[in-house]
């Protein structure tokens, strides 16, 4: 009897287990709301014209809204700052340049680890600096700007956008590598940097290639290298620093996707996959091609490793060039 008893209990409750399974809701796959898209650098920037580029592909993928969110400021601290502090979900992503691993030297102090409290998504793009003169330097070549500027130690000027940009770190790497003494003359911003070499107050600078190829185009300045390890797509012409003769002097200007840490593995798969899909697309090579970028994609464990090894070598940079930013 007992026996019976205990075997109807067992049924309901092995009833009543099944009814609440079967009636309870379905874990919601990714995205099922609104994405957040961090970019610590002002509208018409390249970190964000590349975040919008990206967004607006997602936003089609996924029938899910991405939301640009601009939080400029501190080099691009202060965004990356408010994406740290986000919940890790896959909700909040972060559009970062190289400037995300120059910060991590050049500053003493961050409100965020930026190795331990992100997790990488995938680069997106390259977008090489051009060595771009003004039009009265008598150099036509890497090799004769190299000769002028040691027949002339401390004679020629470079401008950057800032203490600490890839601008700056890129022209204290050619310096060093190059043997050469040239000036640095620091800006507040890449069009500053640009519109001095243009008025002709400076002799050269490393542009990001969105600013420099309409001044090319134009006639305006005259480039005659690009900062990559590899020949540009947008300045297929245009050697290397290395090819023209200056051994590792090689600084590639990426950007790429971060998320915060603890962020679950298949949500930055499936954010991998999405955005490696984007980077392929027509439409988007097209709009990439017209900002100078090349397409830069790699998994979000190659993407880990490469920031870990960023922030090793631009540190040295930053080191060497004494930069200090608080």
């Amino acid at each position: 009897m007992q026996t019976e008893i205990a075997m109807k209990a067992l049924s309901l409750f092995v009833a009543a287990a099944l009814t609440f399974i079967c009636s309870a809701p379905r874990a919601q796959e990714f995205p099922a709301k609104p994405i957040r898209f961090v970019v610590p650098f002002a509208a018409g920037s390249a970190t964000d014209a590349l975040a919008r580029i990206i967004g607006q592909k997602m936003t089609e993928a996924w029938g899910q809204q991405v939301i640009v969110e601009n939080r400029p400021g501190a080099g691009s601290v202060v965004g990356t700052a408010v994406a740290a502090k986000s919940p890790p979900d896959g909700y909040t992503l972060l559009m970062v340049s190289a400037s995300h691993a120059i910060n991590a030297t050049l500053y003493s102090k961050l409100p965020f680890d930026p190795i331990k409290d992100f997790a990488g998504v995938t680069p997106v793009a390259l977008i090489p600096n051009v060595l771009i003169l003004h039009p009265s330097v008598p150099a036509k070549n890497v090799k004769e700007l190299v000769a002028l500027a040691k027949a002339r130690p401390g004679a020629l000027n470079y401008a950057s956008a800032g203490i600490g940009s890839a601008s700056h770190l890129n022209g204290e790497l050619f310096r060093s590598t190059a043997g050469i003494n040239i000036v640095h003359v620091p800006f507040k911003g890449f069009a500053d940097q640009v519109t001095e070499i243009i008025a002709g107050r400076l002799e050269m600078t490393f542009a990001p290639a969105i600013l420099a190829t309409p001044h090319i185009q134009a006639n305006k300045v005259r480039p005659i290298a690009v900062s990559t390890t590899k020949r540009s797509a947008a300045f297929p012409q245009l050697p290397t620093m290395v090819e023209a003769g200056v051994k590792d002097c090689v600084f590639d200007p990426w950007f790429g996707v971060l998320v915060p840490a603890g962020t679950p593995k298949p949500t930055i798969d499936k954010l991998n996959a999405g955005i490696a899909k984007i980077l392929q697309l027509s439409d988007v090579s097209k709009q990439m091609q017209n900002q100078g970028a090349d397409p830069f994609p790699m998994t979000p464990d190659q993407f880990d490793q490469y920031l870990r090894s960023e922030v090793v070598k631009l540190g040295k940079i930053v080191k060497d060039s004494g930069a200090k930013a608080e």
